[in-house]
């Protein structure tokens, strides 16, 4: 719906991305006369099985991993269920190594496997949402079986120390999982420089289609199905292939992965401009997150007495998406777990708005984005 000011400036690419017009064309074969079902023996379904195995390898590619270790799932909260829930079904009264600022596929799996046999470890962050490798280090016991820390922020933006933790985890032994949903096609993702065991994608994130995703599982590293039934997904995930979501993630990912370098040097030329004025021209404004090592496309501020939720809808009606934080959670009344994890204030967690931008945003809209704000604030802080 756009704004009155007859415009719509989508900032919130972080909770959900526009599908790309190619996503679409690509997709729209396998909603009409490519229906077979892959598991036929016949050529009208042995063709559908070609389609979806060209799929497989090419997202492998994108990770530096092999096809058979690419598992097809419905989304990023089903990957991570899986990585976890079947980790500890195989390694049965050990502890997990985690962080608060997880998303909540990870913590409240985490808070269910707590109540049957897990001992959970949340590894504080600092500041700026970084978590210390020494940190965790010092919590690895001789139960440890699992490490599970995401590449990036889906609220601040910041980008974790992804392959030293790994090879933390490698050197003893112990699992290591990154849910990469946001970070995938952003930042560079190698499985084995990264000393990833396990890696969780969502294709809405990277202009996909929504329900699909994959769970990367390093050869050998899990062996029980998460989903009992047919053969799908080498015996691992039973059900019916979700055909054309499938080939729209591939395609998505091909896309990303095409004008990645471009893509993200305009983000973040793009992200920086807006951080600039945003803070250089609106009094009493944070940036939370790590400065350097954030999403390209991923500014969170916190406006000193402002309500966030009152600037969103008051952004919202001049023509301008953003969002109070994750979109799982934005609804809640309770402020953000990631925004308290990292010490702000009740006052200044609520007070906070996220914006993620993406490669079409102009700089023209930048700036009405940020006039917009500035006023907004202003007529806020008169009631204070």
């Amino acid at each position: 719906m756009k704004g009155a000011c007859d415009v719509m400036i989508y900032m919130d690419n972080a909770a959900t991305t526009k599908m790309h017009p190619d996503v679409v064309r690509a997709m729209l074969p396998y909603m009409g006369n490519r229906y077979g079902n892959p598991s036929g023996i016949y050529t009208f379904s042995k063709n559908i099985k070609k389609d979806i195995t060209q799929a497989r390898e090419l997202l492998a590619s994108t990770i530096g991993a092999g096809p058979d270790e690419i598992f097809f799932t419905s989304g990023g909260s089903e990957s991570d269920n899986w990585a976890l829930k079947m980790a500890a079904q195989e390694h049965p009264y050990g502890s997990i190594i985690t962080t608060p600022i997880e998303h909540h596929a990870i913590l409240r799996t985490c808070d269910s496997l707590e109540k049957r046999h897990c001992r959970i470890i949340k590894i504080p962050v600092d500041k700026k949402g970084k978590v210390r490798t020494a940190a965790i280090e010092r919590n690895i016991f001789r139960d440890t079986f699992l490490i599970s820390v995401m590449a990036a922020n889906n609220e601040i933006g910041t980008v974790e120390p992804v392959a030293a933790i790994g090879r933390i985890a490698h050197e003893r032994n112990i699992l290591f999982h990154t849910d990469a949903v946001q970070a995938y096609t952003n930042i560079y993702i190698d499985v084995n420089a990264m000393n990833v065991d396990m890696l969780s994608v969502s294709a809405h994130k990277i202009r996909g289609p929504k329900g699909v995703g994959f769970l990367y599982i390093k050869k050998g590293k899990l062996k029980t199905p998460f989903i009992n039934g047919g053969g799908q997904e080498y015996g691992m995930r039973a059900g019916t292939e979700n055909v054309a979501g499938i080939i729209g993630l591939a395609k998505a990912a091909q896309i990303a992965m095409t004008n990645r370098d471009m893509r993200i040097k305009k983000e973040k030329m793009l992200r920086d401009y807006m951080i600039k004025k945003v803070t250089t021209q609106i009094k009493d404004v944070w940036l939370n997150g790590d400065e350097q090592e954030r999403l390209p496309n991923n500014m969170n501020f916190s406006f000193k007495g402002v309500d966030g939720a009152t600037l969103i809808l008051m952004l919202d009606q001049q023509g301008i998406c953003a969002s109070a934080g994750s979109a799982c959670s934005s609804a809640q009344k309770e402020p953000s777990h990631v925004l308290k994890a990292i010490g702000l204030s009740d006052e200044r967690a609520y007070s906070t708005v996220r914006f993620t931008i993406n490669e079409e945003i102009s700089k023209k809209q930048v700036d009405y984005v940020v006039e917009c704000i500035k006023r907004n604030v202003e007529e806020l802080r008169k009631y204070v």
